[in-house]
């Protein structure tokens, strides 16, 4: 039986909510084994002077504990 775990990162991006997903998801990779899955739970934009700056993303990922 494998079991799951559900880690919450956040991560950002100056460009976009796909790119500031890409890089989350990434990074989760190269420090968590077994990534099966992930979800946005929440995205913001950070303004400075009426325009966009940075593009966050909250992203949910699981991943497989080994036993």
């Amino acid at each position: 039986m494998a079991v799951a775990r559900v880690t919450e990162i956040t991560s950002t991006s100056k460009t976009s909510f796909s790119d500031a997903l890409k890089k989350g998801v990434a990074r989760a990779a190269k420090t968590l084994d077994n990534v099966t899955g992930a979800w946005v739970a929440n995205e913001e934009v950070a303004i400075k002077g009426g325009k966009i700056t940075e593009y966050r993303v909250r992203i949910k990922v699981t991943f497989i504990l080994k036993g």
